[in-house]
């Protein structure tokens, strides 16, 4: 998801998006260390989709 559409989403929006991404974060990394993951990569995907919520959200935040 761009950042341009995170910032048409209201606080609360974000908030549940990234508890979402965190649980599917914390899912997949479970997942990797019992056994190997078709699509690594997707890790990181997390992480980077992750980071952009959490800096949308500190731009609210500074409003």
């Amino acid at each position: 998801m761009k950042a341009n559409d995170l910032r048409k989403m209201s606080p609360a929006e974000l908030q549940k998006k990234d508890k979402d991404l965190r649980e599917d974060y914390s899912k997949l990394k479970f997942q990797n260390g019992i056994r190997r993951m078709e699509n690594p990569s997707r890790l990181g995907q997390l992480r980077k989709e992750i980071a952009r919520v959490q800096t949308v959200m500190k731009e609210f935040s500074a409003k």
